[in-house]
């Protein structure tokens, strides 16, 4: 009995996927560009939280797009990576809102909910082309993951901008980059779990022993 010291196939990636990680990975550099001077200039947590999680997004795309046609060992441990950046995401999330509250500061709900209806809008449209791709491995689900996320995101921080403009205080927005924190946190828990099995699996593979050829 001889040992197979190969990793398992490589699986190709499904058709599309490729230039859908592309499409995703431009939107969401420039939303971060533009979230980000929004955040500045409104003072939102919840809309520098989004800003934060779509440089985050992009990152991740280019780790995706690097690790696409390797095996599902490397596609699994980047997926590990992304889980771990996503909950520690929410966590920085969660510190910065209990900062701020400390503050005492109030943002400005006119940027913040023309911004993110903009932000929405760029979402949907990556959501949508990267649905059919949500069952895939655990890289093609944390991708997926991603932009489901970014859209709750976004109607969250329109929700917020309306509870700060009627309530002329900061908690619609502190309550929301909370609940986005958290839904940060859930994921890259969910990313994790499923990249831990995609590993196992990988690493089954690797040991299973076959027989020698004959002669």
């Amino acid at each position: 009995m001889a040992c197979s010291c190969s990793g398992p196939e490589l699986k190709s990636p499904a058709p599309g996927f490729r230039r859908a990680l592309w499409i995703a990975l431009w939107v969401n550099l420039a939303m971060f560009f533009v979230e980000g001077v929004a955040s500045l200039q409104s003072g939102s947590v919840s809309l520098m939280a989004d800003a934060i999680d779509f440089f985050g997004d992009s990152a991740n795309y280019i780790l995706s797009l690097s690790v696409l046609t390797m095996g599902m060992l490397w596609r699994g441990r980047a997926a590990m990576v992304k889980g771990i950046t996503m909950a520690a995401f929410g966590t920085v999330v969660w510190v910065r809102a209990l900062w701020v509250m400390q503050q005492g500061t109030t943002p400005e709900p006119f940027t913040m909910g023309t911004v993110g209806l903009l932000a929405l809008i760029a979402n949907v449209c990556v959501a949508f082309i990267l649905f059919r791709f949500r069952d895939g491995d655990s890289d093609m689900r944390s991708v997926w993951l991603c932009s489901r996320n970014d859209a709750i995101s976004n109607l969250a921080v329109m929700a917020a901008a309306l509870g700060v403009f009627g309530t002329a205080s900061a908690w619609p927005d502190l309550v929301v980059a909370a609940i986005m924190g958290t839904l940060a946190i859930t994921a890259g828990v969910s990313v994790m779990r499923h990249a831990r099995a995609d590993i196992a699996e990988a690493g089954r593979h690797t040991r299973t022993p076959v027989k020698s050829s004959p002669g």
